[in-house]
């Protein structure tokens, strides 16, 4: 009798340590399932984080490189806001158009006279979408987005405000 109940004992062992095991397997299985969502999670916010940051820093690099007087302005075109910078060069007037459309932020720079509109446009990058107001010298510029972020830039080349 003493030898069935020592089998047992030992098939209820092995059984308890295969058992055992498979609780291991599973939980380790499952640790890095929620480890991988949780890292797809954290890499769509940065990647979120990093368009919504670089269409703002884009946009304010832009109008602080072409901050001169009276060439930084926001017209509607097509019930799109758009921020017009101008510049002179070599006694011709050309004009970069920044906006937004279709989930996109768009450059057009092209000659005054050349009778190019905002749908000729080259795509800079896809991000959640941008505002702009202006009041007064104040340039606001806002992205709507989860990780969406604003900018306020004070124009410093206003003109007659300036001397």
């Amino acid at each position: 009798m003493s030898g069935r109940e020592d089998d047992r004992s030992r098939m209820a062992g092995t059984l308890f340590t295969l058992l055992l095991f498979l609780v291991f397997i599973l939980s380790a299985l499952f640790l890095v399932l929620i480890g991988g969502r949780v890292y797809e999670n954290i890499n769509a916010r940065a990647e979120n984080t990093y368009r919504e940051d670089t269409a703002l820093s884009y946009i304010a690099n832009k109008v602080r490189q072409g901050d001169e007087q009276g060439a930084v302005s926001l017209k509607e075109e097509s019930g799109i806001t758009v921020l017009e910078l101008k510049q002179t060069i070599n006694g011709a007037v050309y004009v970069t158009d920044i906006y937004y459309q279709d989930g996109k932020l768009w450059e057009l720079f092209t000659d005054v006279q050349s009778g190019l509109s905002i749908g000729d446009g080259n795509e800079i990058l896809s991000c959640s979408p941008v505002s702009m107001t202006m009041k007064g010298r104040l340039l606001h510029i806002r992205t709507e987005g989860e990780a969406g972020g604003s900018v306020w830039l004070s124009l410093r080349s206003g003109g007659p405000e300036d001397e």
